[in-house]
């Protein structure tokens, strides 16, 4: 089984996209999440894999109604980003597993289907950012991962993707589309809709 997850926070204003919510405001910040993510869960659901969210806080993501109650959560626990995708990454059924991040307006299912195939030849996968992080990160988990992979990983740096691959010596990695993550108001696409702020 082929396994697609999804890191989601509650759309609070000010809890959530706080770097854009301070260009844009933090309630239209929020807004603009929660639509993004429910267009993104649209766009990757596929048969060829099992979607899961990890939400976060754990106990409000779990019990939240804004996401579609179809689709199974996860909590994501405490720590950095790098302990919580190691957690969720462990957790998943047996399989090829993928992570991505909800704020990416370029996803499309055939992003997902090749990075699943990269998995096919290689031991890892990454879809690249352009500010040097990544939006994707897949294991083949036929066998564990090291304890290095996310340690030491200077997250929302131009470092984060060559980080994290460091923390993989020897295995076969692949790289596969680039595509953008919405970090600050010059991220958005000119065509996604803006809540004004009140």
């Amino acid at each position: 089984m082929q396994t697609l997850i999804v890191m989601v926070k509650e759309p609070r204003p000010g809890r959530v996209k706080t770097r854009l919510g301070r260009d844009i405001g933090p309630t239209a910040a929020a807004w603009w999440f929660r639509h993004q993510t429910r267009q993104l869960l649209r766009r990757v659901a596929d048969p060829r894999w099992q979607v899961i969210l990890a939400v976060a806080p754990d106990r409000a993501g779990l019990q939240s109604r804004v996401w579609p109650a179809q689709i199974p959560r996860w909590p994501q626990g405490r720590g950095d980003l790098g302990q919580r995708m190691g957690r969720v990454l462990a957790g998943a059924p047996p399989g090829p597993a993928c992570v991505i991040g909800a704020d990416i307006p370029g996803i499309r299912a055939h992003h997902i289907a090749r990075a699943f195939a990269a998995l096919g030849r290689n031991d890892a996968v990454f879809g690249p950012a352009p500010d040097g992080g990544y939006w994707l990160v897949g294991l083949k988990r036929n066998t564990s991962a090291p304890r290095s992979l996310f340690r030491d990983v200077r997250w929302s740096s131009e470092h984060a993707l060559a980080d994290t691959i460091a923390g993989l010596p020897g295995r076969r990695i692949a790289l596969v589309d680039t595509l953008r993550d919405v970090d600050t108001a010059r991220d958005l696409p000119m065509t996604t809709p803006r809540a004004r702020d009140t």
